[in-house]
């Protein structure tokens, strides 16, 4: 007995999708280090071609009376028949292009956003990457198919576009929107190619989710449901002092001597100037506006309440992220919040601080350069 067949005589089918799930997923953290690298961009690019084509393909048999070859009878070339032929691996080979798309989004969506405000359609993906672990018998559903293509798109051209045109915001969200239902579109289009019965109803009626799905995922960008990727933040936190010196930011802060971990002050004392230190992650030749936007709140049952919003040119390129910071003269003991905002309000990132009236008693004063 081969050792696979070993494990899956052991483990059951649902231990092993999740085993393969998170597998995946900790594979493609691991070997996608940048939303911008032109390498991976070209490999999903690929893969969102072939899957369109094998949705197309699937499409086409699940209209036709017979065969393939009934959609196209003067074709008795080698690839229909190839093709013919293939059709049982169709299902396990979309479901390998789903997985590698939904996985590497997984990956890039949630770096670049906190999930308090992103957390439904980061959600979305997920749940539907883990579902593609248990999908392959569904996968010859045409509205299913056509619908998740058409996720699978605007996800990509949501990213991609702008690290392609070096700008964010509405119009290039709005550009990726069309570009979406465009592609969407044609793979409905070749699904019903040359066949006479009734296609513009059936084209509708297998469209008409995928547009749908479309037109919630519009109100979702409008609603900040949509992380604002391809920015991201690399790191934040508060401090007493920063410095630059030379190319790094010299960050003071105090901690306890066994807070060796701590990177940022939580909580800060009152009457002192704050600093607010972050690094945003842009891709190559996109300059963008961020804005650090501080707020706060008297108590913990109330909401947060703007304070100031402060713009920050930001330059892409650098892997650890473009370095800025804000700060505030003195600030009264509340709680207080720095979300990282792009131009329409998508929040990046967020640094959060309690200000009490006195500070830690016995904290050393320590500093880290970034």
């Amino acid at each position: 007995m081969s050792p696979l067949a070993t494990v899956q005589s052991v483990l059951p089918r649902p231990v092993m999708s999740a085993g393969f799930f998170v597998s995946g997923v900790i594979y493609d953290t691991l070997t996608l280090p940048r939303i911008d690298r032109l390498q991976d961009n070209l490999i999903l690019l690929f893969y969102l071609v072939a899957l369109g084509f094998l949705v197309v393909l699937t499409g086409r048999h699940s209209v036709a009376t017979v065969a393939l070859a009934a959609l196209e009878p003067h074709d008795d070339s080698s690839i229909s028949r190839f093709l013919i032929k293939a059709k049982p691996y169709y299902p396990k080979a979309m479901q390998f292009l789903f997985g590698g798309l939904f996985s590497a989004y997984a990956v890039f969506y949630s770096r670049s956003a906190p999930l308090t405000g992103t957390g439904v359609f980061l959600g979305l993906l997920v749940l539907l990457l883990m579902a593609n672990e248990f999908l392959r018998d569904r996968l010859l559903n045409v509205r299913l198919l056509v619908a998740l293509f058409a996720l699978a798109s605007f996800s990509f051209f949501t990213f991609f576009l702008p690290v392609m045109v070096g700008a964010i915001g509405t119009r290039v969200f709005l550009l990726g929107i069309a570009l979406t239902v465009g592609v969407t579109l044609l793979v409905v289009q070749l699904i019903y190619r040359r066949n006479p019965d009734r296609p513009q109803k059936k084209v509708v009626s297998v469209g008409g989710p995928a547009i749908a799905l479309i037109g919630l995922l519009i109100g979702f960008y409008f609603l900040n449901w949509i992380p604002p990727v391809p920015l991201s933040m690399k790191f934040g936190g508060m401090y007493r002092e920063v410095q630059k010196q030379d190319d790094r930011f010299v960050l003071s802060f105090d901690r306890e001597w066994y807070q060796v971990w701590k990177r940022s002050q939580n909580p800060f004392p009152a009457d002192e100037p704050v600093y607010c230190f972050t690094a945003i992650f842009a891709p190559v030749a996109l300059n963008t506006t961020v804005y650090h936007h501080w707020y706060f709140r008297t108590n913990s049952d109330k909401p947060f309440i703007h304070a100031d919003r402060i713009p920050i040119k930001i330059a892409g390129g650098r892997e650890g992220g473009y370095r800025a910071y804000t700060f505030k003269q003195r600030l009264d003991p509340w709680d207080w919040r720095v979300d990282v905002e792009t131009e329409d309000g998508r929040v990046v990132g967020q640094v959060s601080v309690v200000v009490a009236e006195q500070g830690e008693a016995g904290a050393i004063p320590r500093t880290f350069s970034y």
